[in-house]
């Protein structure tokens, strides 16, 4: 009583008080001091973790690099572009090579991401350019005295083959017989009949087309649609022309972006960048058309 007369009471209760809450902080504090040592513990551990592994990054970018520095630079000999009588030169050069029988191996590869085993082979280190070099003719022999690979105008199905002499067709680099050749861009169309290299006969025309968008009128996306719808009208038109040629076989060049609407009736398709007037285009074409990349190993 004497207790609650001076307020001793309340302060007793009140010091209980502070002295749990000093409990509490004191357990809290030493949950977090250990929490704390855990997690430099486990820092600690993903420091040597991270070190270990940047440590194993330098080693195999150390062993990458000796790789490069042991592994032999290739490269093309020679590089050269042919046509009309250096091209027939070199073709009677790989006609005239003869060796024993299966020393010469000839392949047509069309494309650089399958190449065959027995070019791989026949090539060794060297097969790497040949895949650089497609869609190519490539030729060399089991003694590697020679090799070399050329672009092929009017490309046979691939193939590889041993034999005593190089396995190559003038008609697949030189005009020869009769054909159409036909140019076609979205916006002009030329198509010239020949025998060999003399042309009999000549068809070709322009079609207006849409070139860019104003900012008035049309709104983008219906200027784009007349466009197209122009473009596919001007495919058509060529196609109707297409079928008034004389001779079966048929060879269409031009912008990538329109070839595939031929690819059903050419015998052979390729990208060129004649432009201009139909005539003097067409006449660029077939140079270009006919144009040999020579790369020697």
């Amino acid at each position: 009583m004497l207790d609650d007369l001076l307020g001793r009471t309340e302060l007793k209760e009140r010091i209980a008080e502070l002295e749990t809450a000093n409990d509490r902080l004191e357990q809290q504090l030493a949950a977090e001091q250990e929490r704390r040592a855990d997690a430099v513990t486990d820092r600690q551990h993903a420091q040597e973790r991270v070190n270990q592994l940047e440590d194993k990054v330098t080693e195999l970018q150390d062993r990458v690099e000796r790789l490069q520095a042991e592994e032999p630079t290739v490269s093309f000999r020679t590089e050269a572009t042919l046509r009309g009588d250096r091209l027939a030169e070199i073709l009677d050069r790989l006609a005239a090579v003869e060796t024993e029988p299966e020393g010469v191996l000839t392949a047509y590869v069309a494309d650089g991401h399958d190449v065959p085993q027995t070019v791989r082979d026949g090539f060794g280190d060297r097969a790497p350019l040949v895949s650089r070099a497609t869609p190519c003719l490539a030729v060399t022999d089991d003694a590697g005295l020679f090799g070399a690979c050329l672009s092929v105008p009017a490309p046979p199905e691939p193939f590889a083959t041993w034999d005593n002499q190089v396995t190559v067709d003038r008609a697949w680099f030189q005009p020869s017989g009769r054909f159409t050749l036909a140019l076609v861009r979205s916006d002009l169309f030329a198509m010239g009949e020949y025998d060999g290299r003399e042309r009999t006969a000549f068809h070709g025309f322009d079609s207006d087309l849409k070139s860019q968008h104003s900012k008035g009128g049309f709104s983008q996306g219906r200027f784009e649609r007349l466009r197209d719808e122009q473009i596919d009208t001007h495919i058509d038109r060529c196609r109707h022309a297409l079928t008034e040629r004389t001779t079966d076989r048929l060879i269409v060049v031009g912008e990538q972006t329109v070839l595939d609407a031929f690819a059903d009736i050419a015998d052979v398709t390729a990208t060129v960048s004649a432009t201009g007037k139909p005539e003097p285009a067409l006449e660029d074409a077939f140079t270009q058309l006919w144009t040999v990349q020579l790369r020697t190993l």
